[in-house]
């Protein structure tokens, strides 16, 4: 039978039609008690009549009114698992490990008398017995370290106090990478560069994941060519792999020339302050005039305050053209220099001359048919032009200075 009830013959219990104003939830004097929370694990239907002032009223009861026996007991044990693991990390699994597991070839006696081997525990646990081996190994090489006790003396079901969370990723490593010789050498530079090996040995069993990172992001890319300039350095195949990559790479070769130019010119400029002379166009060494050494100072302050990222190729053509007409100035200035330069380019050159004569083979030329009038009429104008320079000389040799 269906009985019809008057709004007005309703309790307070009974739900009120929806109200959205902001006076619907009543206010609690206790802030920890203000929201409205749920009565047996649901939660408040809107529109529904407030709690009395003495029920706390709230989504979630504060955590200090919460009491273990009034809740579900697999609640209350999940909630406790994960505040250990919360604190101690995967110490929480490896204890659980070390107290159990008793690897094969070790003897059954004593405490190790109810454990079982990695693979009988493995199979208990539905994974593999590598990974328990590796929870096992961390809790040795911890033991081995003072961090927690050895093995003989752990009882299975024992609890005891564990090392704090940060400390497991010291010991464990997820990855069967780590046990190689690669594996220990990446291990290795992890620690050294204060990292963890973990997060090494990820990156290096994922290169795609790294050149994707490369190519994305330039502080990656950034790290990853300091990397490669310190390896370098004591890997000469890298060397001759890196070199060859970029010989056959029009765009790198150009970048790679024209920061060895700009390089050679600061070396100029560095090697006039450094040791205070300077080399001539005919090359000639001399000691550097007071002002051109200060002037090759302020550039080379100004070059060495460049920011890495700034282009030094600029800055460098500047103070290698300021120097260099400097020198040339000096050489002008001077008379004995002058004459010194001026008698110096002209034996390099007559050198040059020289050599290049001696290197002309006459028998190739006869034998191969190759040769040809203008050939004959060029060596006749080189006839004439020595002939020249030769009178020249002897007239102003003996001509009384």
């Amino acid at each position: 039978m269906t009985i019809a009830l008057d709004p007005s013959d309703t309790s307070p219990a009974v739900p009120a039609p929806a109200d959205t104003s902001e006076e619907f939830w009543v206010q609690q004097p206790d802030p920890q008690a203000a929201a409205p929370h749920a009565e047996n694990g649901t939660e408040p239907v809107p529109g529904s009549q407030p709690r009395a002032e003495s029920e706390p009223a709230g989504d979630e009861p504060a955590a200090e009114e919460v009491a273990a026996a009034d809740l579900d007991p697999v609640v209350v044990r999940d909630a406790e698992d994960f505040g250990v693991y919360a604190r101690t990390g995967g110490w929480a699994f490896a204890l659980k490990v070390a107290r159990s597991v008793r690897p094969g070839g070790q003897p059954a006696e004593g405490t190790a008398a109810t454990k079982v081997s990695a693979k009988a525990f493995a199979q208990l646990a539905g994974c593999s017995p590598e990974r328990v081996m590796r929870y096992y190994k961390a809790w040795d090489m911890a033991a081995d370290d003072g961090l927690v006790p050895q093995f003989e003396v752990l009882v299975p079901g024992e609890d005891i106090e564990l090392p704090e969370a940060d400390v497991w990723l010291s010991y464990y490593t997820s990855r069967n990478s780590a046990t190689s010789v690669r594996g220990q050498a990446i291990t290795a530079a992890a620690e050294a560069e204060g990292i963890r090996p973990t997060k090494a040995l990820e990156v290096a069993e994922n290169p795609t994941a790294l050149r994707a990172a490369i190519l994305a992001d330039p502080g990656t890319a950034e790290a990853a060519r300091g990397a490669l300039l310190d390896r370098m350095k004591e890997d000469p195949a890298l060397q001759t792999e890196m070199a060859r990559a970029i010989a056959r790479t029009d765009d790198l070769k150009k970048a790679v020339a024209s920061e060895a130019k700009a390089a050679d010119r600061i070396g100029y400029v560095r090697q006039i302050v450094e040791n205070g002379q300077i080399k001539t166009p005919a090359g000639q060494t001399v000691d550097a005039p007071a002002e051109l050494r200060a002037e090759a100072e302020r550039h080379l302050s100004l070059l060495d305050e460049l920011d890495d990222s700034e282009e030094a190729g600029e800055w460098a053509g500047e103070a290698y053209d300021t120097v260099k007409g400097l020198v040339a100035k000096a050489v002008e200035e001077d008379p004995a220099l002058r004459v010194q330069e001026r008698r110096t380019k002209f034996y390099n050159s007559l050198q040059k001359a020289t050599k290049v004569f001696e290197e002309l083979t006459l028998d190739e030329v006869l034998e191969e048919e190759i040769f040809e009038d203008d050939m004959l009429q060029r060596l006749e104008a080189l006839q004439e032009a020595i002939s020249s320079c030769i009178n020249t000389l002897r007239k102003a040799s003996s001509t009384p200075s």
